[in-house]
Formats: structure tokens, sequence, C-alpha cells
């Protein structure tokens, strides 16, 4: 027999004496003990009545179901941080053109990326579901190759499908972004080789110098996870599929300190790809060779990932109560 809810008899029989208050006091003493005991003795259950009254206002208060659907595609999980980074456009300093100045870049919340590029098979799913338009490449038509041909454009509307198809916020990832998740493999377009003379013809022949200096690049994609990965698990950065970013192309002066000066010239009819060096494509490009880079050796084959923001741990607290509420 239970002692706790269960008083010997003799202790039954005894004479209470109360005074005054006391009655109503040893009443509410013996409520909070009881209340104490019934946790004790049922706190999970008890846990689960007091969540399943308080979620649901709390849910309905923070919008739709917040549980986290398993990733389609490989995904890495990049945590926040910063580093150094060049910043893409042109730069000049009275009337010449010099490196663009390095700045801080901090990634808050951190992000998940696509292991690989947007792969043939997925690429031609969206165009089955009406979603992206044709790629116009006659190579890479293997299904684990990656999608290459395919413009700024396409890429943004492949972004958009895929976010709607997963419930999940996916775009392309600015500069920024692209070269910290790139790390190691990001490449600076710093102009070592540069004379000083402000030719903007001499700077350019100068990066042409510079990169086609560099190992051969064989035209034909690879299939995914074939120029392996950096040091953060991500797949192919900086391989012969450049990848768009949604980084607009800035033209900006810069005074003595380095510092911006004068008007500022953006063009988002332009953006950045990022590969085994940085380019400027205009957004309709779908083969960089034919046209369209800004500076130096034109992209083999343009391509894509997307990333998404890490959700807040407000975000993530509520998606495990509501996975914890659906089992319970």
């Amino acid at each position: 027999m239970d002692s706790l809810t269960h008083p010997h008899p003799m202790q039954a029989s005894a004479p209470s004496c109360p005074r005054g208050g006391d009655g109503a006091l040893a009443k509410r003493t013996t409520s909070r003990q009881e209340v104490l005991v019934f946790l004790a003795l049922h706190g999970k259950l008890a846990a689960k009545l007091i969540f399943a009254a308080t979620a649901p206002l709390v849910l309905a208060a923070t919008g739709p179901d917040w549980r986290e659907a398993p990733d389609r595609v490989p995904v890495v999980h990049v945590a926040a941080g910063s580093f150094d980074y060049r910043i893409a456009g042109a730069f000049d300093r009275e009337g010449r053109p010099v490196d663009a100045p390095v700045r801080r870049f901090a990634v808050g919340r951190g992000l998940a990326v696509m292991k690989t590029q947007v792969t043939v098979a997925d690429y031609d799913r969206c165009v089955a579901f009406g979603g992206c338009a044709q790629r116009t490449a006659k190579t890479g038509q293997r299904p684990d190759a990656p999608a290459v041909g395919v413009s700024w454009q396409d890429a943004s509307a492949y972004a958009r499908w895929y976010a709607k198809a997963t419930g999940k916020a996916w775009r392309l990832p600015t500069d920024a972004e692209w070269a910290y998740v790139a790390g190691s493999r990001f490449a600076d377009d710093a102009v070592t080789s540069d004379d000083g003379s402000g030719s903007f013809a001499r700077r350019w022949l100068a990066k042409y110098d510079e990169e086609s200096g560099r190992t051969a690049v064989e035209k034909a994609p690879r299939p995914v996870g074939g120029f392996g990965e950096n040091e953060r698990g991500v797949a192919d950065l900086a391989g012969n599929v450049w990848e768009w970013t949604d980084t607009c192309y800035l033209r900006q002066g810069l005074d003595a300190e380095g510092e911006p000066t004068g008007a500022r010239t953006v063009n988002c009819g332009v953006r950045v790809v990022e590969g085994a060096h940085r380019a400027y494509v205009t957004d309709f490009i779908r083969d960089a060779r034919a046209g369209g880079c800004a500076v130096g050796i034109p992209p083999a084959n343009l391509g894509f990932r997307l990333v998404r923001d890490e959700p807040s741990r407000t975000r993530r607290a509520l998606g495990r109560l509501q996975s914890w509420l659906a089992r319970a």
C-alpha cells in the first residue's frame, strides 16, 4: 500500500485541533503537496499535459508547421563565422583601376549548402514540372553530372521552384557567402602582376596572363564529386563548373585610404560567378565562352548550387516541440 496516498489507520484517527485560519492553511498545504507528489510520480505525463495545453497557442502564434523535413539532396551545414573578403566589382582610384578593398564579412547564423551543384537530373525535373527553361548545353548529359548551360535567370527560376517544392527557403548564395563556404578554394582576384600604370588594357592582359598560366581546365563536366571536397565537406568548388551567385556587378571609386567615394554604379543585369576565378557574366548568358565575361578567361561551364539560412534557435526549438507532440 502506498503510504503517500493511503495514511496509516492510527494517523487517520488522530484528532486535529485547527485554530483560526489554520484549517485553510492546512488545506492549501495539502493541495500543494498533492501537486508535488503527482508531478514526482507522473512527471513525464504531467509535462506532456502542460505542453499539450500550451503548445497549440505557441505554434498558432508563431506560424505553420515548423518541423524540418529531410533534405532531398545531400546538404552541408556550415557554421557561423567571419573572414576577410575581397569585394566583388571594379574599383578605381583617381581614374586608375585598382584591386578591390578587403573587408571583414560575417555569416551570422550559418548556412545550409547543397553539397554538390544542382545535377542534370534535378534540373530536368524542374523542366518537366514547368518551373524551368530547357538547358542549352550539349555536354554533361549524364544524370549525375552538374546541370550546365544555364543562365542566372534559369538558376533563379530553379531556386524559386525548389523552394516551393520543398517548403524551405532555398536561394542562390551571395558572392561573399560563396567565398565563405569555398574557404581555401576561393581564388583572390587581386592582380599581383599589375604594373601600376593605371591602364585598364594592361590590367586586363595581366589578369588574362595569370589565369592562362593555371593548369588547363577540361571542358566536359565530371559527375558530381569529381573535383573532391574542401575542408568544409563541400564538393566541386573551383572545378570546371563556375557557379552563379546573386551578387550584382559593382563599380565604385576609392579614396587614398581605400574607402568608397563618389557615385556607386550597381548593374544587376550582370552577376558575379565563382569558380577557378571570379568572373562577371550577363544574367541571360548560358555559355560564357560565347561572351559576357568582364575580364580574364571566360568560365568553361556555368552551373549553380543553392543555400539557405540556418533556422533560428526559436524555430529549431519549435520544430523539436512540434515533432515531440506529434509522437506523444
